[in-house]
């Protein structure tokens, strides 16, 4: 795909890994929608685009709400008239063992309340701005690409046992997708980032940074602009669908 003034949709657009693909849609010359919950870096994101030299428009929606997801794909379709890609980026953590015992008694225990948020953001959430972005690509007689970030936690990660699970979830709906709509003119890949230097993770202390980096065969966290690079490359190699690249220094969890 040509990135030039093409639609593209990215979920928790206004910061992190999010923003840094948007910059580099924008640097290829598409246009971008980005989705957030917070209304001053949604604002902050969008000037700095535009002073890029891009088109940026900014929408505030709860990815988990269908409701609200239904109502932003119009609102898109409206503000742009065509829709070509979507990355479903937006994800929390609620990190936490399943059980904490010590001395044979259970200290704590993995809330439901942590298990449904994060599976109705990171699972939930994809399945519906997914759904809705196909549905309006077909209205709009657009080829697309919906971009699903997993993780390398889908392996299995200690402590995640809800992250792990829906990014599990979000690497098989990347398949299945890439079989059902490409009748549609619509590929659908995923990326897999292992450990990345974002603004949560460098608010880590450096000692569990050493440790972090010490996992990783090629012994540092990975950049937010390679990810991005990952993404860019997707949108513009045509033969891609129906897989997850491993973007993640060669980790094994």
């Amino acid at each position: 795909m040509d990135l030039q003034d093409k639609v593209i949709v990215i979920t928790g657009g206004a910061q992190g890994l999010g923003f840094c693909m948007a910059k580099a849609m924008v640097e290829a010359g598409a246009k971008v929608a980005l989705v957030d919950l917070n209304d001053i870096r949604l604002k902050h994101a969008q000037s700095e685009l535009e002073s890029m030299g891009g088109t940026a428009r900014i929408y505030k929606a709860n990815v988990a709400k269908e409701a609200e997801v239904e109502q932003l794909f119009d609102d898109v379709a409206r503000d742009f008239g065509a829709l070509h890609g979507l990355i479903n980026n937006a994800g929390v953590l609620r990190d936490g063992l399943m059980v904490k015992a010590k001395d044979g008694k259970v200290t704590a225990k993995m809330s439901l309340e942590h298990w449904q948020t994060v599976i109705d953001v990171n699972l939930t959430g994809v399945f519906l701005c997914g759904r809705e972005a196909s549905a309006k690509m077909i209205e709009l007689g657009c080829e697309g690409v919906i971009v699903n970030i997993s993780s390398v936690s889908r392996e299995g990660n200690m402590g995640q046992t809800n992250y792990s699970a829906a990014k599990a979830g979000v690497a098989s709906m990347t398949v299945v997708w890439s079989k059902e709509l490409a009748r549609h003119g619509i590929r659908c890949m995923g990326i897999a980032p292992g450990f990345v230097m974002t603004e949560m993770v460098a608010s880590m202390k450096p000692e569990a940074l050493d440790v972090m980096a010490g996992m990783i065969p090629l012994r540092r966290l990975g950049a937010p602009e390679e990810i991005a690079h990952t993404a860019r490359f997707i949108f513009e190699n045509d033969y891609l669908t129906g897989k997850i690249i491993e973007t993640d220094g060669g980790i094994r969890l």
